[in-house]
This record gives structure tokens, C-alpha cells and sequence, in this order.
């Protein structure tokens, strides 16, 4: 029986088209959010040496992000009120599909599993604010490539795509908001 929440929002997207930033935003006016698992993983695998990275070892690093995110999923249930996701189970599906490997059974059932509401809000690439960091590692193209494998899983799964304007922070958040109604 698929878990749902209509208070559970994406906010997805390539990297470095300021999502996290959005989501940071958010948290700061009192929305409870989550942490986007790849960054945690990556951080907590370079602590160790690790091998469950993007680069090293793609299957490994998804198994790792689907159990991250399934975690963060049922601490969310706690929460009142709308709850704003960095990245959602769903488009590691997708990311398999953009790494060329075959999409393990279990993470098309998670996907079918831990639902969100209907509307997901994606990030368009920005190459303006693109930029790489301790995490980031992407290309601009690589940026471009999850972008679309996000926007395609995620309307495969039947979700409402709703593009992100290129705009302030500010102005990123009031659009959201607006959207949802809050």
C-alpha cells in the first residue's frame, strides 16, 4: 500500500540550479525540510575512503541515497504541516537510467511506495549559478542530463512538473508558496 503525503513537496533538479538554497530558504521561514541524501553520502564516504560515490561506484552510492531517503521519508511523517523534500525517492530511478545501468525492482516499488504530492518542483539548469564545490563534481552537462532524467521519471510516475523560475531566492520561494497556497 503506497505511503502519501499531499504535505510532501520535491524541490529537484540538477545540480547547482539552487535547490538546496531554496530549501535552506525555506527552512529559515519555519517549513520543516530535509537534506538532499547525495551530499551526506558523498561527505560521509570521503570521511571514510568509501566507495559509494557517484564517480566510484553508482549502484552502490543509490542503494545507500534510496535507504537515506526512505529514512528521511518516515521521519517526515512525524511532521505537521507541509514538509519540503531536497530530491525525492522517485528519481533515483531515473538516475540508473541516466547512468546506463538497469533499474533494480525495488526501487521502481519505493517509487510506487513513498509518494509525494502530485505538484514536484524542478529546477531548471542555470549555468549562471552553476558551480562546482566540496560535494559537486558535475559538469554543467552532467547538471543538464539529471535535470532531465528527473523531469522524466518523475512524469513517469505521474507527477505534475512544475518548472522553477529563474529568479532570486526570494522570489523562488514566493513562487512556491504561491503555488501551494501557503
Amino acid at each position: 500500500m503506497p505511503l502519501r503525503s499531499d504535505q510532501f513537496f520535491v524541490l529537484t533538479g540538477g545540480p547547482g540550479a539552487g535547490k538546496t538554497t531554496l530549501i535552506e530558504a525555506l527552512g529559515r521561514r519555519g517549513f520543516a525540510t530535509t537534506v538532499e541524501a547525495g551530499r551526506t553520502i558523498i561527505r560521509d564516504q570521503a570521511e571514510i575512503g568509501g566507495p559509494a560515490t557517484h564517480q566510484n561506484d553508482p549502484a552502490l552510492f543509490a542503494e545507500i541515497m534510496l535507504a537515506f531517503d526512505m529514512q528521511s521519508y518516515r521521519q517526515a511523517l512525524d511532521k505537521k504541516g507541509p514538509v519540503f523534500f531536497d530530491r525525492g525517492i522517485t528519481e533515483l530511478a531515473g538516475y540508473h537510467r541516466m547512468m546506463g545501468l538497469p533499474t533494480p525492482a525495488h526501487f521502481r516499488a519505493a517509487a510506487e511506495r513513498f509518494r509525494y504530492n502530485t505538484k514536484v518542483f524542478v529546477a531548471p539548469p542555470w549555468p549562471e549559478i552553476f558551480a562546482n564545490d566540496g560535494e559537486r563534481k558535475q559538469s554543467f552537462g552532467e547538471a543538464v542530463s539529471t535535470h532531465d532524467a528527473s523531469v522524466r521519471i518523475y512524469a513517469e510516475f505521474g507527477y505534475e512538473i512544475v518548472p522553477l523560475p529563474k529568479a532570486s531566492v526570494e522570489n523562488r520561494m514566493r513562487f512556491v508558496l504561491a503555488e501551494l497556497g501557503l
